[in-house]
């Protein structure tokens, strides 16, 4: 028997096929992979989605009558999607075109120097060989090799398992292989690292750039994160049509595997009650039955969605990762050349995200990154942005969207300094039409997060540790998405997708096929 807060009393019996279905909370990357794998294991599995299309923060906002990636805009780890899609009989392959970047990214600074990363080790050595000489070239391969043994020594253990804390960690590596893990650097900044490697404090800032990839500074996250390095190394996918036709081919995926993606549909909370979850209940009083609940959004916003506290606890603001304002544009460029991903550095690196994570401001002077969607790696523009192309500037701003708001003239003032910025590195930018994103917006899109995009900052050895793993406190609750293990970008949270599946299924391998469940709002005791 179960009683609820409201003093009414349920007996429920849970049979089997409440018990297999599923709801999905979130058509965000991390939802649509577990979805895909649960429809692919036989669940039965609907998919509820607030907004009218699936992606998440991989979204495409309209700019001059076209859309822009709007959000993610780099693709690694296709091993990741390649496995997901053979585990559910799906080919990867015919699900989206793909083709491989030769130049990963392209590097810009105000004194006129500009530097390209390769996919080729040798190719970025004689790079940086030309542009900061031998000593930094040779730094660089063996920070090349380094962030490799890194990578390899996390990925089975950490990246693609599901969440250890350190001892499990130790386990799994194995406790004769200490050399490996102290070879992880985790009490070393990644600022302090590159020191080690690069004499010229350019190659530090575009190296330590890896740390905002986490929503992190340089300055206080771990060394660890040079393993960024290796999986761009790996491969830097385009994919044909934009990043957001990814997301659309992952919906139809889990489609095509019997998941229901119901789109416009907001939840007002999960029915959580002391013996597990129940089903949720839609912002227009519709409630779904379900089993078990898989949320992918941001880990903060359980709290208010349950009123358990058994859920995870809203990270502090001042844990929270970077946050960012953005202009989705159609814009005329001229002078320094464009590569598909370009990033202008500022000289005042250290002051930028003092500001930010110290100051809670914008910086006076940013780092900026533009994705011009319309070129190819190595620069060529596509035919339909002769007439001005697309795209998406962004520059780094602290997560404080649930505490205030920029006014239109201080984004305005923002978007100056950030063409003037651009200016002194050589680039002129004039924006035709352009939509602005700042924090107080990405806090409206994914509620609970106040606008960070990266979840809890990797701030710290023991930050990683902390983040919420993909199994929570309520039975029945599972988590997936970037603000959970094994944390942000769109590889690993279609890795959490991945393991928030596996958990659900060993554990319901484990439970039997009937449980008192509560079946109304709130909480209740038994």
């Amino acid at each position: 028997m179960s009683v609820n807060v409201n003093g009414s009393e349920s007996v429920v019996k849970q049979d089997s096929a409440q018990a297999d279905r599923v709801v999905v909370v979130g058509a965000g990357i991390g939802g649509l992979c577990s979805a895909i794998a649960l429809a692919g294991a036989g669940f039965d599995v609907t998919v509820l989605e607030r907004e009218g299309y699936p992606g998440g923060k991989m979204r495409a906002v309209e700019a001059g009558g076209m859309p822009v990636d709007s959000g993610p805009t780099v693709f690694t780890m296709k091993w990741v999607f390649d496995a997901l899609f053979a585990r559910a009989g799906l080919s990867f392959d015919r699900a989206v075109t793909l083709s491989k970047a030769d130049i990963l990214a392209r590097h810009g600074w105000r004194d006129g120097s500009a530097l390209d990363l390769f996919a080729g080790v040798e190719d970025t050595v004689a790079a940086i060989d030309a542009f900061a000489g031998a000593e930094n070239a040779d730094g660089y391969r063996r920070f090349a090799r380094d962030s490799g043994q890194i990578f390899a020594t996390l990925k089975d253990t950490y990246i693609a398992a599901t969440r250890p804390n350190l001892p499990t960690l130790v386990g799994r590596v194995g406790p004769l292989n200490m050399d490996k893990l102290f070879g992880l650097r985790p009490f070393t900044t990644l600022w302090k690292a590159l020191g080690g490697y690069f004499p010229d404090p350019r190659l530090r800032q575009l190296f330590g750039r890896y740390a905002t990839y986490c929503g992190s500074s340089p300055f206080q996250a771990p060394a660890t994160l040079m393993l960024v390095a290796h999986v761009e190394q790996d491969g830097v996918w385009l994919v044909k049509g934009g990043m957001h036709a990814l997301a659309r081919a992952l919906a139809t995926a889990a489609e095509s595997l019997g998941a229901r993606i119901r789109y416009g549909c907001g939840i007002a909370r999960i029915e959580a009650g002391s013996r597990g979850v129940s089903g949720v209940v839609l912002e227009d009083g519709e409630r779904i039955a379900a089993g078990r609940v898989v949320f992918n959004g941001d880990a903060s916003a359980l709290y208010r969605l349950t009123n358990s506290g058994k859920a995870p606890k809203p990270v502090p603001p001042a844990a929270r990762s970077l946050s960012a304002l953005t202009w989705s544009m159609r814009a005329t460029t001229a002078g320094f050349p464009l590569s598909r991903h370009t990033v202008f550095f500022s000289d005042a690196y250290r002051a930028e995200f003092d500001a930010i994570f110290r100051g809670r401001t914008l910086p006076e002077q940013p780092t900026v990154y533009l994705c011009a969607q319309d070129r190819d790696d190595a620069g060529t523009l596509a035919p339909e942005g002769a007439d001005g192309e697309r795209l998406l500037c962004l520059i780094n701003a602290p997560a404080d969207g649930d505490r205030r708001r920029f006014s239109k003239s201080e984004i305005d003032e923002w978007l100056g300094k950030t063409c003037d910025h651009l200016a002194r590195c050589g680039l002129t930018l004039e924006p035709h039409a352009a939509r602005a994103t700042e924090p107080a917006d990405f806090e409206t899109l994914f509620p609970g997060s106040g606008g960070a995009l990266y979840g809890r900052a990797s701030h710290g050895w023991t930050a990683s540790f902390q983040r919420q793993g993909a199994r929570t406190g309520i039975p029945g609750l599972y988590m997936a998405g970037g603000s959970v293990h094994p944390g942000p970008g769109v590889p690993m949270a279609a890795l959490s997708g991945r393991l928030a599946a596996e958990t659900l299924v060993a554990d319901r391998a484990s439970t039997p096929r009937f449980r008192p469940a509560a079946t109304s709002g709130g909480i209740s005791t038994a």
